[in-house]
C-alpha cells in the first residue's frame, strides 16, 4: 500500500550516499543531475516524516482513550486527536499530489510562442492581448518573465512574440494553452460595428537544457542583420538580429530584441532547443499515443481550444466545455479557474494513489 513512497525513501536514502561519493564530486554535471533528483524527492520524504509522526500521535491518543480511567487525561487525548486527524488529513492530500503521475517537463521553465493568425491587424493586436494576459499571470505566480523576440505590425499588435517564463512549475500550469485562440469582437479599425473572428496561436514549449538537447555548431547556419520595427523601420544601426537555421531540421529562430548580437545568438539558441525538444517530445508522445491526449489536448497547435467572446463578455474552453462571462479579469491574468480547470481534467485521467493510515487496509 505504501510501496511507492518506501521506493521514493530508498532512492532518496541512495542519492544521498551518491552525492558523498567522490567520483560523483568530481564530475559537475553528474552531481548537478543527482542533487536535483534528491531535490525533487525531498518533499515527499519530508511529507511522510510528518505524516508518520503524527499517525504515531493518533495511534497514542487512541491508546489512552480506550484504556485510561483519567477522564480529564481522556478528554486531552479525544481533542488532540480530532486536531491531529485534521492535520493528517492535510498531509495525505498532499502526498496523493506528490505521488499523481507527473510529466517530466512539469517542473521546467517553458517558452511561450504567440502568432498572429487570421484576421489582419486586428488578429496581431489581439496576439498582444494574450502576450499580457500570459505576462500578468506569470507575474500573479511569482514568475520572472524574459521577452525573446517580437513582430510588431503596423497598428501596434505582435505578429509574433516570443518570451521565456521561470518559475517552479510553470510548464505545468501553461501546457494547456497550446493551440488556437479565437476572438470575436469589433476591431478598431471597423467603421460599421460589424463582429469580426479573428484567431491566434500559442505554442507553449518547455525550455530545453544543453543536456536535454545537445547542437553541433556545424549544424547552424547563422545569418545578422539589422533589426526593424513596425512597417520594416530600422531601430539599430548595427547588424545586432540573429536569423538561425538548424540544417538537419530546416527549423529557423530569430531574435532581434536585444542591441547585442551575442545576447540575441544566446536567446536564439534557447528557442532552437526548446523547438528541437518540443519536436523529439512530440515524436516519442505520438508512439505512446497515450489516451488523455483525445481528451485534453497537449498541445497541437491546429486544435481550436478557446473563444475570447467581447460582446458577451465571455470565455469559453471547448476541450472542457467551461465558460465563464468574465472575460476582463481573465485577460487581466486572472487564469486561475481555466488552469485549475484544465489540470483537473488530466488527473481525472490518471490513475490516483489513495493513502490510509500506517497498519489499516
Amino acid at each position: 500500500m505504501f510501496e511507492q513512497i518506501q521506493n521514493i525513501i530508498s532512492r532518496y536514502d541512495e542519492l544521498t550516499q551518491k552525492l558523498a561519493d567522490p567520483a560523483v564530486l568530481g564530475d559537475p554535471q553528474k552531481l548537478k543531475g543527482i542533487a536535483k533528483e534528491r531535490g525533487g524527492l525531498e518533499p515527499v520524504v519530508e511529507t511522510w516524516k510528518q505524516y508518520s509522526s503524527i499517525a504515531h500521535n493518533i495511534a497514542e491518543d487512541e491508546q489512552i482513550i480506550e484504556n485510561s480511567k483519567d477522564q480529564e487525561l481522556v478528554g486531552i487525548a479525544r481533542s488532540e486527536v480530532d486536531e491531529l486527524r485534521a492535520r493528517l488529513g492535510v498531509l495525505e492530500s498532499e502526498l496523493k499530489e506528490f505521488l499523481r503521475p507527473k510529466d517530466p517537463n512539469d517542473e521546467r521553465n517553458v517558452i511561450v510562442e504567440i502568432r498572429a493568425g487570421t484576421g489582419g491587424e486586428e488578429a496581431a493586436l489581439f496576439a498582444a492581448d494574450l502576450s499580457r494576459m500570459y505576462m500578468k499571470y506569470a507575474e500573479s505566480k511569482g514568475w520572472k518573465v524574459e521577452l525573446m523576440n517580437r513582430s510588431t505590425s503596423d497598428a501596434g499588435g505582435f505578429k509574433e512574440i516570443i518570451f521565456l517564463v521561470e518559475g517552479k512549475g510553470a510548464f505545468s500550469f501553461l501546457r494547456y494553452e497550446s493551440g488556437v485562440h479565437r476572438v470575436q469582437r469589433v476591431p478598431v479599425t471597423e467603421a460599421s460595428g460589424r463582429i469580426h473572428t479573428s484567431a491566434v496561436t500559442v505554442a507553449i514549449l518547455p525550455e530545453a537544457e544543453e543536456v536535454d538537447i545537445q547542437i553541433d555548431p556545424k549544424d547552424l547556419e547563422v545569418d545578422v542583420f539589422r533589426s526593424s520595427g513596425p512597417g520594416g523601420q530600422s531601430v539599430n544601426t548595427a547588424d545586432s538580429a540573429v536569423r538561425m537555421k538548424h540544417i538537419p531540421t530546416g527549423l529557423v529562430v530569430q531574435c532581434q530584441d536585444e542591441r547585442s548580437q551575442l545576447k540575441n545568438k544566446a536567446k536564439a539558441l534557447k528557442v532552437l532547443r526548446a523547438r528541437l525538444l518540443a519536436a523529439k517530445q512530440e515524436e516519442q508522445e505520438m508512439k505512446i499515443a497515450k489516451e488523455r491526449r483525445a481528451q485534453v489536448s497537449t498541445g497541437d497547435r491546429s486544435a481550436k481550444i478557446r473563444t475570447y467572446n467581447f460582446p458577451q463578455g465571455r470565455v469559453t474552453d471547448h476541450r472542457i466545455g467551461l465558460t465563464l462571462y468574465q472575460l476582463d479579469q481573465v485577460l487581466d491574468g486572472r487564469l486561475g479557474e481555466l488552469v485549475d480547470g484544465l489540470r483537473a481534467a488530466r488527473d481525472k485521467l490518471e490513475t490516483g494513489t489513495f493513502l490510509t493510515a500506517p497498519g489499516k487496509n
